[in-house]
This record gives structure tokens, sequence and C-alpha cells, in this order.
């Protein structure tokens, strides 16, 4: 009997109408267009600003949106996993109330919680549910509302983050077809560099955590840049050289548009060029982990032979057969 693969069947989308572009930003902290888009490639990011709306809102749209296009029932799906680290709250899980929100009703329901390695993390997660026999219907959802958790007066991370969701359906692959190899891995070395101090166990919320600004998200840009250059070429070389393909077989680079300018490492280290890569951040901004999500979906209806995943420190690699060409997608690392 052969190995069932998990293939992914369609995609979804969603981002809030509201944008917020350089120029908003330049009458908010000290900064201006040209440097953010020389910087980053960043020209607008959504933001989810209605009252009474959180990331739940922002995944219930994605999956809403895979199951209209699919001509999906819900209660079809078995599982639902929600990527996010800007979950409605701590309990109940995000995903529970997204399988409210669309109506599956049959569905098992969790969150995972892995930053930008989130996605890739919860679609293998996903993918082995569905290689197992035991379930037909995986949901992976990404979604985040990040202007919940980043400081507006701190020039160096307000103009990175937006919000906005992703969904994956996977099933079982016909002919072969489906993920087929993957990698993962973790360093929590350089958690100093990029983290939420406080609203943990480690930090309780409480007067103090507020007013010192606790809550949001801490980044030191230029360590994070310097592991996310060199990271992420060198796993994309090494995953190349394992599975036997060189850049030229790669037909499509879909990376986590983290910054433009790791992007371009990453994809002058695989040797592809920039014809073949695939980027939204202009006008899409950077919403943690579903950015990947939000790419498949502008480009879905390309035919490849391959998907490439694959995460620096929380390395994943996986190639999806579907038919002659290739596509590669490269997420952000986590510490």
């Amino acid at each position: 009997m052969s190995k069932i693969t998990a293939a992914i069947t369609a995609v979804g989308g969603y981002v809030p109408e509201t944008k917020l572009t350089n120029f908003d930003l330049e009458k908010m902290v000290d900064t201006n267009d040209e440097w953010i888009r020389t910087r980053t490639g960043i020209s607008e990011r959504r933001i989810l600003n209605e009252p009474g709306k959180a990331t739940s809102d922002l995944g219930a749209g994605a999956v809403l949106n895979l199951l209209e296009k699919k001509k999906l029932d819900p209660t079809e799906i078995d599982c639902i996993i929600c990527a996010t680290v800007t979950p409605d709250m701590f309990f109940p899980a995000t995903a529970n109330i997204i399988s409210d929100k669309v109506g599956a009703i049959n569905a098992f329901s969790f969150d995972l919680a892995a930053a930008c390695s989130g996605f890739l993390f919860a679609l293998t997660t996903g993918a082995s549910f569905i290689e197992s026999g035991r379930y037909k219907k995986v949901i992976v959802v990404g979604a985040d509302k990040m202007s919940a958790i980043v400081d507006y007066t701190d020039r160096n991370s307000c103009i990175l983050f937006g919000d906005g969701g992703g969904a994956v359906l996977l099933e079982p692959g016909e002919e072969g077809y489906g993920v087929k190899d993957s990698l993962l891995k973790s360093d929590g070395v350089g958690r100093n560099f990029l983290y939420m101090k406080a609203g943990g166990s480690l930090n309780p919320s409480s007067v103090e955590t507020v007013l010192a600004k606790q809550h949001f998200i801490h980044q030191e840009g230029p360590a994070v840049f310097k592991y996310a250059v060199k990271g992420m070429a060198d796993v994309s070389a090494e995953l190349m050289e394992r599975n036997g393909l060189t850049g030229e077989d790669i037909a499509w680079l879909t990376p986590h548009q983290a910054n433009l300018r790791i992007i371009d490492a990453t994809a002058n280290r695989m040797g592809i060029s920039k014809d073949k890569v695939m980027i939204n951040i202009g006008k899409v901004f950077r919403v943690s982990r579903h950015q990947s999500e939000c790419a498949l979906l502008i480009f879905h209806g390309t035919a490849a032979k391959y998907f490439f995943f694959k995460v620096q420190f929380q390395q994943l690699f996986i190639v999806q057969r579907n038919s002659k060409q290739m596509l590669y997608i490269v997420p952000e690392f986590l510490y």
C-alpha cells in the first residue's frame, strides 16, 4: 500500500480594509517613506481597528474565503489548527473561536504558538494528521493582529507589522502529490533579540509592566537581520543539496515577507533570479507567520511540481509535487 501524502488543495486569505501607509507613519514617529522602503520594501500595511474585532476574525475570514472557493461544507472539516502569537485570549484557543465562527462544528481545533515559524510548524502537524490516514480534511490557519502588540512610538518595529490571516486546506494527495520532506529544528539562544517581555508566567501582567511598555514587541533589528540573512541562505543551500536541486530547478521562490533585503540575499545565495521571487511585502506588509499563505493565495493557480518550505532556527523544508515546476517557500526564523 502506497504512503498517504498531504496535499494543499485550497488556499484562502483575509486582510482588513484599513491601510497604514508609510506617510501615515511619518506623522507618528521619526521616519519617512524613502527610509522605510529602501530598508524593508514596505509601502503600507493593513490594520484591524474595528471595535470588538480580533485575531479570530482574521482567521475566520481566511477560512471562509477558502471554503467559498472550494465549495466546501464547513461540517466536513476534521481539524483546524491556528498558528498565532496574538490569540484573542489565552484560552479558549483562537482556533476554537474560528471553528465556531465558520460553522466547523465537527472539527477539533487548537492553537500553535511559534511566531514566524508557526504556520510551517502547524502545516507539518496538519500534514501528519492526513498522512496517518485518520483525517481527510485539515485546515491550517496563520493569523495575527500584530497591531495589538506593536508600540507605535517605536520606529524600529512599528514600520514592520500589520494584521491579516491566511489558510490552507490539506487533503490526501492523488498520484503521490503532497508533502514530501521536512526538517524541523529550534534554537532559543537568540530569545533576547526578539520577544515580548511581559504577559506570561515569568512577568505576569501588572500596572508596572503596562507602564513600562513590556507588552509590546521588542526587536534588535541588526542582530535579527544578521542571523536571518546567513541562516536562511545556509539552510536553503543545505536542503537544496539534500534533494539534488539547484537554483535552475526552482520555478518560484515564495519567501516570508519579513524584509526585502533578506529575501534578496536568500534568493542570491540560492541562485534564483528576481523574476522567480514572489513578493507582496510592499502592499501586504509583514504579519508574522501567515505571509506565505498570502503569497500562495496571490499566486494560486501557478503549476508547480514542488513546494519547499524552510525556516531558519526552526527549520522546515517541505516538498509538494503538483506538475512540472517548483515553488520554494521560505518563512522567516524564530529564535
